[in-house]
């Protein structure tokens, strides 16, 4: 079942947090912090909207890390529930799908409660003094690619907020697979 962003606050700060990644390294928001800015985005491995998008957020993610624009993909979904989403699957997309940033392992799912991460994806883009600005989507794109000539809409809100500090006011909420919470 889809699920999509209904609520957000915009301008707080960001959450910190240490995390594993597929890499084999730790990971903490200050590693992955960008100068001009960061990308935290919540995926697992199994989500149609994520397999949908994953080769266009690979590039995007890598033409912003270009721009000096940090950026992470944290996976927090319960494995015991969905094995696709378990640490050594998550390896194994990273390495699938080549991805030129950290991919972290959120197995308490503390960091996703803190972000309150609704869906996959979910982004979360911070200004250089690592305050929430865009929590928008990738593209138009869900399960299918985006119309031709579409926006890139993720890589023009970075941008404008790594030039001048501030995010476009039209921002559309991301959807995708709700994220899988442990019980309890």
């Amino acid at each position: 079942m889809a699920a999509t962003v209904t609520s957000v606050k915009l301008d707080i700060p960001a959450v910190d947090f240490r995390l594993p990644a597929t890499d084999g390294k730790t990971y903490t928001f200050d590693a992955v912090a960008g100068r001009n800015g960061t990308v935290i985005v919540f995926i697992c491995n199994h989500c149609p909207y994520v397999i949908a998008v994953i080769d266009r957020l690979v590039a995007d993610a890598s033409a912003l890390m270009a721009e000096g624009i940090g950026f992470a993909a944290i996976c927090s979904n319960d494995a015991s529930t969905h094995p696709d989403d378990s640490f050594p699957n998550m390896k194994k997309f990273a390495a699938k799908h080549k991805f030129p940033f950290p991919y972290l392992h959120d197995e308490s799912q503390k960091v996703a409660r803190a972000y309150d991460a609704v869906c996959t994806p979910d982004f979360f883009g911070f200004d250089r003094d690592r305050r929430l600005k865009y929590r928008g989507r990738l593209d138009a794109g869900r399960t299918n690619p985006p119309p031709a000539g579409a926006r890139r809409e993720l890589v023009e809100a970075m941008r404008l907020i790594a030039k001048t500090g501030k995010a476009p006011d039209d921002q559309q909420p991301s959807i995708g697979c709700s994220i899988k919470w442990k019980a309890g």
